[in-house]
């Protein structure tokens, strides 16, 4: 079974004096921004399903208390699971090229050309060409079991599998389907400050 990502992006709005309580709104549901399936940008913001190591942005943060009526009805309505929060002023400090921890759990296959050249065909989980390359059995693949070293590399005829350590612009690349949302949070932090702005999420699989 697959995890979905739900959610919505809040702002603070300013208020005078500022000893009064800020009451923060719902802006824009996520699905309306950002609809796609990514375990890759899950794992670097979140530490959901994070085969490819990263150290989480923003993981267990539960939601906020308080989280807009909004954003809560919404969240309460279906079972979910991982739900974290990060704010404008924390995406707008990330170092991208910052490297995950440890290689990706999923080897990265490759196909050589007629020139010797790589040409990049996705990322493994098991394959039984993988199986007859390394000598581990599909079942310590499923389960997990398998760390790699970075560089690690196995060939069998054409294909060539590669453990790799991705960076965070690997996950989250600037021009991505992330894109959206970011653009969308910094127009809002621009009233709200960067600290006005976050963005909740939840997870469901």
């Amino acid at each position: 079974m697959g995890t979905d990502i739900s959610g919505f992006v809040e702002y603070r709005e300013p208020v005078v004096p500022p000893t009064e309580r800020h009451v923060w709104q719902a802006a824009v549901e996520l699905d309306q921004l950002y609809d796609v399936r990514d375990y890759d940008a899950f794992g670097c913001l979140f530490g959901v399903r994070n085969h490819a190591g990263f150290r989480p942005l923003a993981a267990g943060r539960g939601l906020p208390e308080d989280l807009s009526p909004t954003a809560r009805e919404a969240a309460e309505a279906w079972p979910h699971h991982d739900a974290t929060w990060i704010s404008w002023a924390e995406v707008a400090a990330v170092d991208w090229d910052e490297p995950a921890e440890t290689p990706d759990l999923r080897l990265h296959e490759y196909q050589r050309q007629a020139d010797g050249a790589l040409a990049y065909v996705g990322k493994c989980t098991w394959a039984p060409k993988l199986t007859e390359a390394t000598g581990i059995p599909r079942e310590d693949f499923l389960d997990g079991r398998v760390r790699w070293e970075a560089g690690q590399e196995f060939a069998i005829d054409d294909l060539v599998f590669r453990a790799e350590v991705l960076r965070r612009r690997d996950a989250v690349p600037a021009d991505g389907n992330w894109q959206p949302v970011w653009r969308k949070m910094q127009s809002l932090a621009e009233r709200a400050g960067p600290d006005g702005v976050r963005l909740v999420v939840w997870f469901d699989s």
